[in-house]
């Protein structure tokens, strides 16, 4: 068998059709809100909901209910405790994000040491298992990729705004902490999306590093997205057929190509790019 009837047999089965939209639809909305996301340097916010998430995902688990549901209940209720915190000025955000990190972690454990019974379930929700998305995953997916999307394209002057001159953002009228809440919320719904594809452990890699390639060898901060895009969708379809034909973790493939992209464009940047650095879609100096 050529690998082209290989590919065709591949593309076949349901399983497949339904990781491969999953899976771009998840590398779309994570490499749009991962820009900003590095840019504001607030990776912290993806790390810390993921794995709030995982909380959620277990309290699913051990309730019988469908654990996308629990986790992004969990995930929107962290975002607005994060919020909260920072505003009422009780903690630092750095601090709020690792209690709510904590507490996402405790959780998990503990209602994991207290059932036996899903322990195979919550593996592949930690490190991702895109070839089982069902149809009710992939019904949830697309539903938040089009929330996400959509408030990304509405508000996407708003949100470039805050990312380079939050207070110059706020004198010119943005509600700075509105944006800065809704911000936080489309990541919550972009690491739900996610937890399926890589899983909750290795979410925050699927904002952060195509990103950070992307920022590598672009001079424009629109070209930066689209590039982040191409780069995370590229690394998610390559995941899937990698872990397709040699039946390896899948979320474990697609974060490893990435960082493999990541090294080969900090390389190539070194020896062929000159410096870049990002504004508001003007060229450098």
């Amino acid at each position: 068998m050529n690998a082209l009837e290989a590919l065709i047999e591949m593309f076949s089965f349901t399983f497949v059709q339904n990781g491969l939209i999953g899976g771009v639809a998840a590398a779309l909305i994570c490499a749009m809100l991962g820009v900003f996301i590095a840019l504001k340097r607030a990776s912290l916010i993806g790390e810390g909901l993921a794995h709030l998430s995982f909380g959620g995902i277990a309290v699913g688990l051990f309730a019988g209910i469908y654990p996308l549901y629990t986790a992004l209940l969990l995930a929107l209720l962290g975002t607005v405790a994060i919020s909260y915190l920072q505003k009422k000025r009780l903690v630092y955000y750095e601090t709020a994000i690792g209690i709510i990190f904590s507490f996402g972690l405790a959780l998990g454990a503990v209602l994991a040491s207290m059932s036996g019974g899903f322990n195979v379930d919550l593996f592949s929700y930690l490190f991702g298992d895109i070839l089982t998305i069902s149809y009710q995953d992939l019904a949830l997916v697309v539903m938040l990729t089009v929330v996400v999307v959509a408030f990304t394209l509405l508000f996407y002057k708003e949100m470039m705004q805050m990312t380079f001159d939050e207070q110059g953002a706020r004198l010119a009228g943005v509600p700075t902490g509105l944006f800065d809440m809704a911000f936080n919320i489309m990541t919550a719904l972009a690491v739900v999306v996610s937890i399926k594809i890589v899983g909750s452990l290795l979410v925050s890699s699927l904002l952060i590093i195509p990103a950070a390639s992307a920022l590598q060898i672009t001079r424009s901060f629109r070209t930066t997205v689209v590039y982040s895009a191409a780069i995370s969708v590229f690394c998610v379809v390559f995941g899937l057929f990698a872990s397709f034909f040699y039946d390896i973790a899948t979320g474990g493939a697609i974060v490893l190509i990435n960082i493999l992209v990541f090294v080969i464009l900090v390389i190539s940047r070194k020896f062929f790019v000159k410096t870049v650095s990002i504004e508001e879609d003007k060229p450098c100096d």
